[in-house]
Formats: structure tokens, sequence, C-alpha cells
């Protein structure tokens, strides 16, 4: 549980580092926008470190998680209804990580 809620904060930092940018230029919001998404993007590097297998793996788990909190993050912040096909996607892409995070060592 631990591995997935650290995967979890790392994706919701990098989605929010890409956020905060596409806010300032897509959504008409202030320049200042960039700052706090640098900083998200920074602690989403640093929370990469944190988890204890090699880089590759990581990264191919990570890519699982992404997806299912892009998706959430659609509903949360977007506010827009995930469909039936987002949510099937996330849960296949969550089978994969987990196939990847979890095996046996």
């Amino acid at each position: 549980m631990k591995t997935f809620l650290l995967y979890v904060v790392t994706a919701v930092a990098e989605i929010a580092g890409c956020y905060f940018p596409y806010r300032w230029l897509k959504a008409g919001g202030s320049a200042w926008l960039v700052v706090p998404g640098a900083l998200s993007l920074a602690l989403f590097a640093w929370l990469l470190t944190l988890h204890d297998t090699a880089a590759g793996r990581i990264y191919a788990a990570y890519g699982g998680v992404y997806i299912g909190v892009a998706i959430a993050w659609l509903w949360a912040v977007d506010r827009i209804r995930p469909t039936a096909w987002d949510v099937t996607g996330a849960a296949i892409a969550l089978i994969g990580m987990s196939v990847i995070a979890f095996q046996p060592r």
C-alpha cells in the first residue's frame, strides 16, 4: 500500500506541475502559475527517487498509476465525468502496474 500511495503522490505532483503552466498558456491564467508548476515538477522528480527499485521499473509501473490519477484529475479538477471507457482503460493500466510493481523479488 505504501508503494502505491507513493506512486499516487508522485503522479499528483507531475500532473499539477504540468497543469499550472497549462492554465497559464491555455486558459489565460497568470504567468506566475509557472512557479507552482516548477515546484511541483521538482517535487515529482524528488519523489521518483524515493521508490526502491530500478528506474526503468519505477517508470513503467508509475505509468499505470499516472493514467488512473489523470482520470481522477479529469473528474475532480476538470469537472468532467469519466466515461466507462476511461475507467476501463485506467483499470487495465493499474492491473499492468500491479504486475510490474508487485512482482516477487
